[in-house]
């Protein structure tokens, strides 16, 4: 394979992974119809995703997890156990793309990007969700869930057509949620010096 679609395969997997972290069965099931539809290659061992019984089962896993995801504080629940969960997912889908290379590149781009990406994306997730419940009591974490439903949604589908542009979003968002909640973090502590002193 060339450097260049090797670039595309890559970004391809990291773009899904990364979509992923926000949903851990919309981009399977994305990816499952891509491969049923014959628009894109799955990786050798992978072709089971593009099955008829794969497509079904990610189809109705994706409807239990985004009706889940809108049960008051069930949310938060599926959050703590969607972190690991969402970091196999996004290796696996990595590993299911990346083709025609030696195994051990394709696993080792697998769990450091693949697994990475969505790793990275879940973490800021779940501070944000933790931010709506912490300072509305959970009652706008129905609009979380959409943002990031929408969020998974389109990665997916970026990461298909537009792969290099999908990983360019993926780390620009993530960079953007780890620099506000730093601010945050960095001004409260000067906040609250400047009531004492005032005090």
């Amino acid at each position: 394979m060339d450097g260049f679609n090797l670039l595309l395969t890559a970004c391809l997997g990291i773009g899904l992974s990364a979509a992923c972290g926000f949903r851990v069965f919309v981009p399977m099931l994305i990816l499952s119809v891509a491969a049923n539809a014959g628009q894109i290659t799955l990786a050798s061992g992978f072709d089971w995703i593009g099955s008829t019984p794969a497509l079904v089962t990610f189809a109705v896993a994706t409807a239990l997890e985004i009706g889940a995801y809108y049960i008051p504080w069930l949310d938060n629940l599926l959050d703590s156990m969607a972190s690991p969960t969402a970091v196999v997912a996004g290796t696996v889908v990595t590993a299911s793309v990346v083709t025609d290379v030696s195994p051990l590149m394709q696993w080792s781009m697998a769990l450091i990007a693949g697994g990475g990406a969505a790793g990275a994306v879940q973490a800021a997730t779940v501070l944000v969700r933790g931010t709506s419940t912490a300072s509305t009591g959970g009652l706008a974490n129905p609009l979380v869930s959409t943002a990031e439903l929408g969020g998974s949604l389109f990665m997916s589908v970026l990461s298909i057509f537009l792969p290099i542009l999908a990983v360019g979003l993926a780390i620009g968002a993530v960079g953007f949620v780890g620099y506000k909640i730093h601010s945050r973090r960095t001004a409260s502590p000067d906040a609250e010096g400047l009531e004492q002193s005032v005090s």
